[in-house]
């Protein structure tokens, strides 16, 4: 992805979160090694919760603890759904399934689906971060958070996850 990509995309991010995007609302699950990333560049225990799985807690005005002046306050270590962007996940069964959000939530999945290349390269840093995070998540936390419901999306790619069954 090239650099003026990388501001075009920056771009919409900025001037969605004018209009409450996806850090507002955001409950990002962390692993126990996010969370001692976040703790080892500063973050506070006291912004972490358990709530049926671990994540950041939400503001009073509704979005993210790590949400400052407009963007996320530790976005080179940020969790990884929140590096995944506008891409979710679910699991049926030893398939991942990766879900693309609607343009009415993330003004930026009109950029992606305009460009093939940026959409695969974000769609793979997705994937990627979502498969990290279920073999680091503890299976009562997993399942929590598969009982999270995320409408206006659409289904975009199914992983194999061969060794999943073993492993988790």
């Amino acid at each position: 992805m090239d650099a003026s990509a990388d501001d075009l995309l920056s771009k919409v991010c900025f001037e969605c979160q004018l209009n409450r995007g996806c850090c507002f609302a955001a409950k990002p699950p962390l692993t126990n090694e996010r969370i001692k990333i976040l703790l080892d560049n500063g973050v506070s225990g006291e912004l972490i919760e358990f709530a049926g799985y671990k994540r950041l807690k939400v503001k009073p005005d509704g979005f993210c603890v790590l949400f400052r002046t407009w963007r996320c306050g530790v976005h080179l270590i940020k969790p990884e759904t929140c590096v995944a962007g506008p891409f979710t996940f679910d699991l049926r069964g030893s398939i991942l399934e990766i879900y693309l959000k609607k343009k009415s939530i993330c003004p930026m999945v009109e950029l992606l689906k305009e460009n093939r290349e940026i959409f695969e390269r974000l769609l793979t840093l997705a994937a990627e971060n979502i498969m990290k995070l279920l073999k680091a998540l503890p299976k009562d936390e997993l399942a929590e958070i598969l009982k999270i419901d995320e409408p206006e999306t659409e289904l975009v790619a199914e992983i194999w996850l061969q060794d999943w069954s073993s492993c988790c």
